[in-house]
């Protein structure tokens, strides 16, 4: 298959008995796109990547997701790798219970805080389709490109040899300062997102105060034992 840059070859792999029972890609990139993998000491250079319509698809600037798949494809074709597709959206809660914490986040809430608000978890994403994925590809060892340390610690507890964490770039705008902001202080994101990030940081980290507030004072008044005594 070529991309939408008419000059990069990539390879679509296609997986059955995934844990999940989802319709995850591997994208072969590189040397990786070549029907027969040649045979390297070095590690793949491998980027699991969570599905985001909004943002790979319609180009939304309220996330980082498309600029870093865009940045994903460009570096793993280069060096040689997978991109896995994972069909992880809005974190794991779904499309539509994606787009129901958008209009959340535009009440005040952080992308953390807007999931929980909606009962879900904070991020419910779990990397073992990408480690059986990766088994299946014969790949025990990787080179992983991302900024999100959980999966890399996932991707170790279930046996795939994380050789080296490589970063990805800072894509950051005005419309998803505050998205960054919470991923950094909220998920533990490395990224540098300087002065004006931190003082983003600094309004997620109020917000989510604030949020923890509310929940707490709602979860007060609904205990409250003079609710069954009201008119």
């Amino acid at each position: 298959m070529r991309t939408a840059d008419g000059t990069t070859t990539a390879r679509v792999l296609t997986f059955d008995g995934l844990v999940d029972g989802r319709e995850h890609l591997a994208i072969g990139l590189g040397d990786r796109a070549a029907p027969v993998v040649p045979a390297t000491a070095e590690p793949p250079l491998v980027r699991l990547h969570s599905e985001c319509l909004t943002g790979d698809v319609l180009g939304s600037r309220r996330c980082d997701c498309g600029p870093q798949l865009a940045e994903a494809v460009t570096r793993i074709e280069q060096a040689g790798g997978y991109l896995l597709y994972l069909r992880q959206e809005g974190r794991g809660i779904g499309l539509y219970a994606k787009l129901d914490a958008y209009v959340l986040q535009d009440s005040g809430l952080d992308t953390y805080d807007a999931n929980v608000a909606l009962g879900f978890g904070a991020d419910q994403r779990d990397y073992t389709v990408a480690a059986q994925m990766l088994t299946a590809l014969g790949v025990d060892r990787v080179a992983l490109l991302g900024n999100n340390p959980a999966k890399g610690d996932q991707l170790a507890a279930l046996g795939i040899d994380v050789a080296e964490r490589v970063p990805t770039g800072v894509h950051l705008n005005e419309a998803n300062a505050r998205y960054l902001a919470a991923k950094a202080d909220r998920g533990g994101h490395t990224l540098d997102l300087g002065s004006g990030g931190r003082q983003r940081r600094r309004e997620a980290q109020r917000m989510h105060v604030v949020a923890e507030g509310l929940a707490t004072s709602r979860s007060g008044a609904i205990g409250s034992p003079h609710d069954s005594q009201r008119p």
